[in-house]
């Protein structure tokens, strides 16, 4: 490694250290992790004593039987809040973060049953917590529901059903006395806010380009102007005015799939999203315009392309995902939109923020697109860039320029990942399917300093506080602390 890289790292960990307790800071307590992978989504928070060695022998706080569900571990105060989907009910729980025991349980009843994707669970989006300490829970077969802190509940609004072909399992976020949802599927996408005190609508901005993905979306405070809610879905990065819902300004050039959520440093932003193997660079299906291809293959002259007219043996498997009216054709609208989403290219997107309407051009400052994740989302910790896609392969960046650090598989923990990567007290933690949890020093490398087993699957991203780390697997939450 150069020393100028060097040199450019130790800059970057002085920034986020800044970050952490400047401009995120003020968009959400540093040392809470009150929604999805905690202070505005970044996967790091700033703690001391978190152990590397923990297992179900070793390290153990304690450990709680908890209902099943994908949602991670949120932080308020003395509390954890986790959601679980159990006999036809969506169920919200707080639990004592001192002991385990479970303080609360309220539910709702499941309306009506969607299909989910086999990776995906009822109870797939974390809680976010409001500044009094109310609830705010997402079912994607519900809707919002809102409890105060000691489980009563506040409101709800239901919403849906929804069209996503791999279910809803973007998580809430809460910015000026507003819930912020985005409801991406493959018609009618929104972002909707309600107002955190009532859960009345207070606006709703379409989304007609989002068709497919379950991104959780970050805050933005540029220097100039009002808070931004930034979301990330089909082709685009968008960002909103938080008090209006105004789009005021967007990047392009994202893949049609988009599931994981961003982290900014400083003024930059890092994104990645995988859709299908066939769009990787030189992998891509040049797919003919609708008139050409209703021309050649509408045998039955309906002015549709039924499956059976479908053209192209590679993509036919995608005929259900771009049937965007469910209806089992293709008319020229879902054609349009398969035509895009094979031009579209998988990667990992460094995009400078702020602007004002399309500033794709402007602002995309590098893209890389080799084993880019599907599921986990990055990481930025100590002046380093870290993926880990779904089949395991690790990769580190250089955030200023893109250039790789190391890249390769975690020593110990060849699995599946599901699970993003967190950050704190000097060690990354990465969580497998399997439960195999690896605790890897920070630099770019991926030296593990520990390789711990939990025994069971793991889905949910861990949450960290004060000296512990709080790991949801299959049916146990586990704190684990020195």
């Amino acid at each position: 490694m150069s020393g100028d890289a060097r040199t450019r790292r130790t800059l970057g960990a002085l920034l986020l250290a800044a970050v952490v307790a400047g401009p995120v800071g003020s968009l959400q307590a540093a040392d809470d992790w009150n929604r999805f992978r905690g202070p505005n989504g970044s996967g790091v928070i700033d703690a001391m004593g978190v152990p590397s060695t923990f297992g179900p022998e070793t390290n153990v706080v304690w450990e709680a039987r908890v209902p099943p569900g994908y949602s991670s571990p949120i932080i308020d105060g003395d509390r954890i809040l986790l959601t679980a989907f159990e006999d036809g009910q969506f169920v919200t729980l707080s639990l004592d973060r001192g002991s385990g025991r479970i303080l609360w349980r309220s539910a709702v009843e499941r309306p009506r049953e969607e299909n989910l994707d086999s990776r995906n669970h009822p109870a797939a989006p974390s809680v976010a917590i409001g500044p009094a300490g109310q609830v705010y829970a997402f079912f994607g077969e519900f809707g919002l529901v809102a409890y105060d802190r000691e489980g009563g509940e506040l409101w709800r609004h239901p919403l849906g059903p929804f069209n996503n072909v791999y279910g809803m399992g973007a998580s809430p976020i809460v910015a000026e006395g507003l819930v912020l949802l985005p409801c991406d599927q493959q018609q009618g996408s929104f972002l909707l806010a309600v107002d955190a005190a009532t859960g009345e609508e207070r606006w709703r901005a379409d989304r007609p380009e989002a068709k497919s993905g379950h991104s959780s979306p970050v805050l933005y405070d540029p220097p100039d102007g009002p808070l931004q809610v930034l979301v990330v879905g089909s082709f685009l990065l968008t960002a909103y005015d938080v008090a209006t819902g105004e789009k005021v300004w967007w990047v392009g050039g994202l893949p049609f799939e988009m599931k994981s959520t961003p982290v900014m440093d400083g003024d930059t932003l890092y994104v990645h999203g995988f859709a299908t193997p066939l769009n990787q660079p030189g992998r891509q299906v040049d797919v003919t315009p609708w008139s050409e291809t209703i021309a050649a293959h509408d045998d039955d002259g309906d002015g549709l392309i039924s499956p059976d007219e479908f053209p192209d043996e590679r993509t036919r498997g995608f005929f259900d995902f771009v049937d965007l009216d469910t209806d089992g054709f293709l008319e020229e609208a879902s054609w349009n939109y398969y035509r895009a989403a094979m031009a579209s290219l998988n990667g990992m997107v460094a995009i400078r923020l702020g602007g004002s309407g399309d500033m794709t051009d402007r602002s995309v400052v590098w893209r890389y697109h080799r084993s880019v994740p599907q599921l986990p989302s990055p990481l930025l910790y100590e002046g380093v860039l870290y993926m880990i896609n779904d089949g395991g392969i690790a990769t580190s960046f250089e955030p200023e320029t893109g250039e790789v650090i190391a890249r390769g598989r975690i020593r110990g923990a060849i699995d599946s990942y599901y699970a993003s990567p967190i950050a704190a007290d000097g060690k990354v933690f990465f969580v497998s399917e399997m439960g195999k949890v690896a605790v890897v020093a920070p630099g770019g490398g991926f030296d593990v300093l520990a390789l711990n087993d939990l025994r069971s699957p793991a889905y949910a991203t861990p949450a960290i506080a004060d000296g512990r780390i709080y790991i949801r697997t299959e049916e146990t939450l586990w704190a684990f602390g020195q």
